[in-house]
């Protein structure tokens, strides 16, 4: 009679999962999912660009991180991406970080608007979040605010005497000091990147495959214009250039084109 009863169970339990699993599917095959393809508009390791400051630069390295995406519906509604992977790390010297594929379903309509944050938010952003690299190397220093780096830029620009001079444009938690330079409080600088022409549709079962350009150019253009001469090679405890830096973020991602793929 256990023995009868034991068989009944594991087939009974045998029913449950697969039901459940048949289920999972069906509701997932009503759903779509969004997907980010990220490129960057300039050629690594050359003098070919000039800023509206007249200085001419290289850009060496881009590391930065973008997180909770979200997605503006007709009526009003906001849904964001944020189940597990919602923080994403882009490297311009790892190719498979330009793919940012959040596990969210999404439910299927037109929304008006896409954003995201353009670094991680003060409740997330905290020291030891991430434990291996590379991710783990962009922390932020614990006298400075702690938790992570928004972003590294690293490269060269040609000073007055049109010798190379190295500059870390690094954004991140900002400080604010007293009159002997002590720190007397910090200040949340990543933002909200808002995407023009970002309307994009969801459609059942499909990935909308969305490729973004990142305007490396426009960091030191626009409202701001960017003088390196002025600002120098690094801004870490410089809160007032991190703020201009932060407000030239407004347009630094376009969005390209949108495709499809099937799901399954």
């Amino acid at each position: 009679m256990k023995k009868v009863t034991f068989v009944f169970l594991c087939v009974l339990m045998i029913v449950i999962i697969n039901s459940c699993d048949f289920s999972s599917r069906n509701n997932e095959n009503g759903f779509g999912k969004l997907q980010l393809n990220i490129s960057h508009s300039i050629k690594a390791d050359t003098f070919n660009y000039i800023n509206e400051a007249g200085n001419k630069f290289m850009i060496s390295e881009i590391q930065y991180f973008i997180s909770d995406i979200k997605l503006y519906g007709k009526k009003g509604d906001t849904i964001i991406l944020d189940k597990y992977n919602d923080i994403h790390y882009i490297d311009t010297d790892i190719p498979e970080t330009f793919v940012y594929f959040p596990v969210d379903s999404v439910k299927p309509g037109v929304y008006d608007k896409m954003s995201f944050t353009f670094g991680i938010n003060e409740k997330k952003n905290k020291s030891r979040l991430f434990v291996n690299p590379p991710e783990s190397f962009m922390f932020w220093p614990e006298f400075l605010g702690g938790g992570y780096h928004y972003m590294k830029l690293n490269g060269k620009w040609l000073d007055s005497l049109n010798q190379p001079k190295v500059f870390n444009f690094h954004l991140g938690i900002g400080q604010n000091y007293d009159e002997d330079r002590n720190v007397v409080g910090f200040v949340q600088n990543y933002f909200e990147v808002s995407l023009e022409n970002s309307s994009v549709e969801i459609k059942p079962s499909e990935i909308a495959q969305v490729d973004i350009v990142m305007q490396v150019e426009n960091w030191f253009r626009s409202p701001n214009i960017w003088d390196f001469n002025k600002y120098g090679g690094k801004i870490m405890q410089n809160q007032k250039a991190i703020s201009l830096a932060c407000e030239n973020g407004h347009d630094i991602f376009l969005i390209k084109s949108v495709k499809y793929k099937d799901l399954n």
